[in-house]
């Protein structure tokens, strides 16, 4: 679990729970038909702009602003490093045994055993990372409307609430539903998209480029291993992929 993703956005919402418990009773900053104009209204508005499919599928990716487990590059680095040897010693073949966790590690090394030419095996795998990102960066695009989207609709319900306040000046019972309507629609079109669809939006936008680092990675190991490169020049080129302070230690653990 990512805990900065979960701390951040409860963080955030207790910081404002707790300012409105210190203006008052919480009950007054809940007002149904605000609520109908901001969430309800913003995914009707947002749902337009996409198929159904993609809509509820954003939940899905969602997720992954919460849950989401890569592999460390240190350590795909030394899994590349290890089928290098193995390659190198016994050919392709000593790879089908290998023990890899990593789905797309696994595919490019079953292609490898399968025989196939490197630039069948590069050409195929670099158009996994692009499908991969672009499903990553599509999720992400959806939260990024509805974070535009929930402002503007907040505004909507400020200017119903407005027009009915306006209207009904000669009944002054009228007057506090309609100015709650008109305030509270646009607190909660902000709430919702700076509190959550935007923060959502940019951690998925951070996996989706996480992954395809950690992808191309592993496809230059492939690929250096279908040349049959050295292990040791694989490892000095994988590195490049991880910070300067951190490239000596792979090979001190070696």
């Amino acid at each position: 679990m990512d805990l900065a993703t979960l701390i951040g956005i409860l963080g955030a919402i207790g910081f404002i729970v707790m300012a409105m418990l210190g203006g008052g009773e919480m009950s007054m900053f809940i007002n149904t038909p605000s609520i109908l104009i901001v969430f309800c209204g913003s995914l009707f508005v947002v749902l337009s702009q996409f198929t159904l499919g993609q809509f509820f599928g954003a939940g899905k990716v969602a997720g992954k602003a919460f849950m989401f487990k890569i592999d460390a590059p240190e350590t795909l680095i030394e899994k590349v490093v290890e089928m290098a040897d193995a390659a190198r010693k016994g050919g392709f073949l000593a790879l089908e045994e290998a023990e890899i966790d990593s789905p797309f590690m696994q595919k490019g090394v079953d292609m490898l055993v399968d025989g196939h030419d490197v630039d069948v095996v590069r050409e195929t795998l670099d158009k996994d990372i692009k499908m991969t990102t672009e499903r990553h960066e599509f999720g992400a695009t959806i939260f990024k409307a509805l974070g535009d989207v929930a402002p503007a609709m907040g505004m909507i319900g400020t200017l119903i609430g407005l027009v009915a306040m306006l209207s009904n000046m000669d009944d002054p019972k009228s007057i506090g539903p309609a100015m709650a309507v008109a305030l509270l629609t646009t607190l909660y079109g902000a709430f919702l998209a700076n509190i959550i669809c935007l923060p959502i939006a940019v951690k998925l936008q951070n996996r989706a480029v996480e992954e395809a680092l950690n992808q191309k990675l592993v496809l230059d190991g492939i690929v250096g291993i279908a040349d049959g490169q050295n292990p040791r020049v694989i490892e000095g080129i994988l590195k490049n992929y991880i910070a300067a302070k951190k490239r000596g230690s792979t090979t001190e653990e070696e």
